[in-house]
């Protein structure tokens, strides 16, 4: 097995043997034990470099079922592999077919499968299981991601937010890696936040840092834009693009990528009110916001999403002076509530229905039951009556 580097963060190939059957029994018809599973398991304690350093082997071979005797008919299973790998994981193999997706603690994927037991049907020979190569793609899971092109100060608002402390200087792509920030309130809840590599014009086709960048989007809960309300151009030689114009942007490179993303509920946060004329470019942002259709002339037709994003809050902040943080910190835990309550009542309604359809499911056997009681109970009285 080898642990391949892709990309940041790490992207593991990891070969995995299955067990194979045990040997069946002619002269007395036994069956031989299935060969043992390999399984990848989600453990919150794990991270990537722990699972490196767990298996250094990178090769994982399940147990052999034991084969049929005298004393025992039927063999045993062969004993499980499971390798624990970290929330977020998703299991690919070298033809980057998906296998499964670990998002929780305790979730399980079957990446090789046991040989049969010999048995009649085989002769009594035992087959052999899969032997195939994965690879485990670890995704960011937060609650938020930052989408913002460069620049637009999305590790200074994280390290305004959090205590986390992502480097933080006046030029273009900073951010490198994904930075993890919790975002503490006076109740002790506890909001992840990542703040992710800025996204340029072409990143659905994997300009600058593009699928290292989002690829973890689709893992976040929700989306926090973060747009400079000076406006954004990358170098002397690229288009400038208004706050307006900027989030259009970053709506079709989430919509090319991933035509659902833009379905995620969303914040927006308009940055560097401690400029000049911030107030003015706030006031006129705000007004193309509510009629993006007017404004649609601003950028070319194929730049255009196709369909609009309604922002649950849109909300000015200085992450220099702290103007609109608390603010801010106030509009993103509502967000969050807020989804959490839809979800505990959609999950209320679920169970309410399933309940209804089994009371009538028991009332219909009920009635039938009575109904047949009833028929035989005539038909014996017929049969007794001379």
């Amino acid at each position: 097995m080898c642990w391949r580097k892709v990309s940041k963060p790490l992207l593991h190939c990891s070969s995995l043997t299955r067990g194979s059957g045990g040997m069946g029994l002619p002269r007395l018809g036994g069956q031989g034990g299935k060969g043992g599973d390999v399984w990848v398991v989600a453990q919150k304690e794990m991270t990537l470099k722990r699972v490196k350093d767990k298996y250094p082997q990178k090769r994982f071979i399940a147990g052999v079922g034991t084969n049929s005797s005298v004393r025992a008919l039927r063999g045993q299973k062969g004993e499980d592999q499971e390798v624990l790998a970290p929330p977020g994981i998703t299991v690919t193999n070298d033809d980057g077919m998906v296998l499964g997706k670990l998002n929780t603690e305790g979730d399980r994927v079957l990446v090789a499968r046991g040989g049969q037991g010999g048995s009649y049907h085989s002769e009594f020979l035992p087959s052999k299981g899969q032997t195939r190569q994965i690879r485990l793609d670890l995704k960011l899971i937060a609650d938020l991601g930052l989408v913002g092109f460069p620049n637009a100060g999305k590790s200074s608002l994280l390290t305004a937010l959090s205590h986390a402390k992502p480097q933080i200087a006046s030029y273009a792509f900073t951010t490198l890696r994904p930075e993890i920030g919790k975002v503490m309130y006076e109740d002790h809840k506890q909001i992840s936040v990542a703040d992710l590599p800025g996204l340029i014009e072409g990143a659905h086709m994997n300009r600058g840092m593009g699928h290292q960048f989002l690829k973890h989007v689709e893992r976040t809960r929700q989306l926090l834009f973060v747009v400079d309300v000076c406006g954004f151009q990358l170098a002397s030689k690229t288009p400038f693009r208004s706050a307006f114009e900027a989030v259009q942007l970053l709506i079709k490179e989430l919509e090319l990528y991933k035509e659902d993303l833009p379905c995620k509920p969303a914040v927006l946060v308009v940055n560097k009110m401690d400029l000049p004329d911030a107030e003015d470019k706030l006031a006129e942002l705000q007004e193309q916001l509510l009629n993006p259709h007017e404004f649609s002339h601003l950028l070319p037709d194929d730049m255009l999403p196709k369909n609009n994003m309604v922002f649950r809050h849109v909300v000015p902040i200085s992450a220099a002076t702290g103007f609109g943080i608390a603010h801010l910190k106030t509009c993103i835990r509502q967000s969050l509530d807020k989804d959490a309550s839809m979800a505990t009542d959609s999950l209320h309604r679920d169970r309410l229905q399933g309940e209804t359809i089994d009371l009538y499911q028991y009332s219909c056997s009920v009635k039938y039951c009575l109904t047949s009681n009833t028929y035989f109970s005539q038909r014996n009285v017929k049969f007794d009556t001379p």
